[in-house]
């Protein structure tokens, strides 16, 4: 085995224990908030999209599989099948757009914001469209500006700040830690 590889997947598995540990850092509000996206974005940043596709993925597993890394120390099946579950799964496809897009026009700053607000809004579409299946189903119907007012709307600025904040961290970090933010 390469000894990139091999870091690689050392960079990966801590990645993915800081989003698991970001997950669990509640930021009180009148909507409260985590630092799970926070932790998502500075993975893909530092890792790029492939290694961090493959960090956001092992998370989702991990909490899929009863590892209690989500936020509240839980995990399991009934959180992903549940009305927010959807979010959490549309980490992995906010990864994979930060990776397509990364991968076509570099590892720049533009790119790096373009692709995490666009990974973002995929995010949102996501588990917005998840949360009104899983919410009609047990609740009754749910219209789309309710779910949006309740699910997107108090966390879109709270969520850029996250965002800034991982573009910072990552443009330092990065120098230091020996990562290549490869787009590949």
């Amino acid at each position: 085995m390469k000894r990139t590889n091999v870091k690689n997947m050392a960079f990966c598995a801590l990645c993915t224990a800081v989003i698991a540990v970001c997950s669990q850092i509640v930021v009180p509000m009148t909507v409260p908030f985590t630092m799970q996206t926070f932790a998502v974005f500075c993975t893909l940043g530092l890792l790029g999209g492939k290694w961090g596709t493959v960090s956001v993925l092992l998370y989702v597993l991990l909490g899929a599989a009863g590892v209690p890394v989500f936020a509240e120390f839980t995990g399991g099946m009934g959180i992903i099948l549940g009305s927010t579950g959807g979010y959490i799964i549309g980490f992995v496809f906010s990864a994979l757009v930060y990776w397509g897009i990364t991968k076509l026009f570099g590892n720049g700053l533009v790119p790096m914001i373009l692709a995490m607000a666009a990974g973002l809004l995929v995010c949102y579409a996501f588990g917005t469209v998840w949360f009104m299946a899983v919410y009609s189903r047990e609740n009754g119907g749910v219209g789309l500006l309710t779910a949006l007012g309740w699910c997107v709307f108090p966390f879109i600025i709270p969520d850029a700040v996250k965002i800034a904040l991982a573009i910072t961290v990552t443009r330092r970090v990065s120098k230091y830690a020996g990562t290549k933010k490869q787009a590949a």
